[in-house]
């Protein structure tokens, strides 16, 4: 079955602590899961940010809905225990734990009570309705997927359409930010460079010169091919040379990526949405816009012990 909502969580959450006595929170996942049947993948189906699972933040949100309605108390760190005020509302038997029932009680309102600018009131109401399933951890992290998945598309078609010789310095600059080639100065003498026998350049693997990567980056139309990752590979061997980049605007077919494991030489392919992560990860023809820092309470910073 698919991971249940918060909302869902709400009610078996405090049935599970009905019976006053303190409760850990990693039992309480556990029985959760299980009343939920929730199969080893979905139960470690991570968010975007992959620190959390999303039932593990599910459950985490519901405690503290619950907890700022004043249904459960904490009586030390990650474990629980029910409130009359809970005790009451169970014995009320709801079919469901949620958003409106909680509404009920002042210091909930208070909890979630957001002062919405006058034209966004609206919007924010609409949009209440299909968000509450997840987390507000959840959607922050959704959403920030989504912009930035929108963005990658717009960053890909900027540089489908720019020359050659941008996108060579683009190339360029990219591999100097991810710690290759020592200086742009350096890197931009050694790329388009040669351009002979399938190889664009060659760029030092680190500031000091260690080793050598050959570069071949190629604004491409169609799918590549096995074929021309296998000239790529016979260059590089041609050079005595471990290991290639293989950069282009356009995507790998699966025959190309299959081929590139089972080669004597280091290849790694980097298509064009790959190229455009990177390039949003490096700040390469993007800025930063607006910067939101998440917080958590620190229990360490208030133990007297």
């Amino acid at each position: 079955m698919a991971i249940p909502g918060f909302q869902d969580i709400m009610l078996p959450f405090l049935q599970h602590i009905s019976d006053g006595k303190d409760h850990a929170l990693r039992d309480l996942i556990d029985t959760l899961a299980g009343e939920f049947r929730l199969a080893d993948e979905e139960r470690r189906e991570p968010l975007p940010s992959g620190k959390q699972p999303i039932f593990n933040n599910r459950v985490g949100w519901a405690r503290t809905h619950l907890k700022k309605a004043g249904l459960i108390d904490v009586p030390q760190r990650a474990v629980f225990r029910i409130t009359p005020r809970g005790k009451q509302v169970l014995a009320e038997k709801p079919a469901r734990i949620d958003i409106r029932l909680l509404n009920r009680f002042p210091e909930f309102v208070a909890f979630r009570t957001v002062a919405p600018k006058e034209n966004d009131s609206a919007k924010a109401s609409s949009h209440e309705d299909t968000s509450l399933e997840k987390s507000p951890e959840e959607t922050i992290e959704f959403a920030y997927l989504e912009i930035r998945q929108d963005l990658a598309a717009e960053l890909l078609t900027q540089v489908k359409n720019c020359s050659p010789e941008f996108f060579e310095r683009l190339v360029v600059e990219l591999l100097v930010k991810m710690g290759y080639g020592g200086s742009t100065k350096d890197a931009g003498r050694a790329i388009g460079r040669s351009g002979d026998e399938g190889i664009d350049g060659v760029i030092k693997e680190d500031k000091l010169g260690l080793d050598a990567v050959y570069i071949q980056a190629k604004k491409w139309e169609g799918t590549v091919s096995r074929p021309e990752i296998q000239k790529f590979v016979g260059a590089l061997h041609g050079q005595k040379a471990r290991k290639g980049i293989f950069i282009t605007t356009s995507s790998f077919t699966k025959e190309a990526r299959d081929y590139t494991k089972n080669v004597e030489s280091r290849v790694v392919l980097i298509g064009g949405e790959e190229l455009a992560q990177l390039m949003i990860d490096h700040n390469i023809g993007v800025s930063p816009t607006r910067v939101f820092e998440l917080k958590k309470l620190d229990s360490d910073f208030f133990s007297e012990e």
